[in-house]
């Protein structure tokens, strides 16, 4: 696996600039979004329309995700240590105890553990 990437990609960079509205508005539109392995450690990412967004290998270190619904998302790999994910909807192929590993420990999320 490799460190988390701050990319290039204007969609990645609508989030680091806490321009979640936006990113909504064009994500709706069909803008297409490339998010596999970025950091987004420290966002404050509340309000973001996450569904079906592949975040696999994202960092979420400390991030505030409180209330995004998460269900239709890759997260494979991602980690949320120390994330605020009160309110969060997780996929159901994320067992409590792997989330809780993720956020205590920052290990990687694996699906079916």
């Amino acid at each position: 696996m490799s460190a988390p990437e701050i990319k290039q990609d204007p969609m990645y960079q609508l989030l680091r600039e806490g321009k979640i509205e936006a990113f909504n508005e064009r994500k709706a539109r069909g803008e297409a979004i490339d998010l596999q392995g970025c950091d987004l450690r420290g966002l404050d990412l509340r309000g973001l329309h996450a569904e079906g967004i592949d975040f696999s290998n994202c960092y979420f270190r400390q991030a505030d995700l409180r209330g995004i619904d998460f269900s239709t998302c890759k997260l494979d790999g991602a980690s949320i240590n120390g994330a605020k994910i009160s309110g969060c909807l997780f996929p159901t192929e994320f067992s409590a105890a792997e989330l809780e590993l993720s956020l205590l420990h920052g290990t990687r999320l694996r699906a079916g553990c």
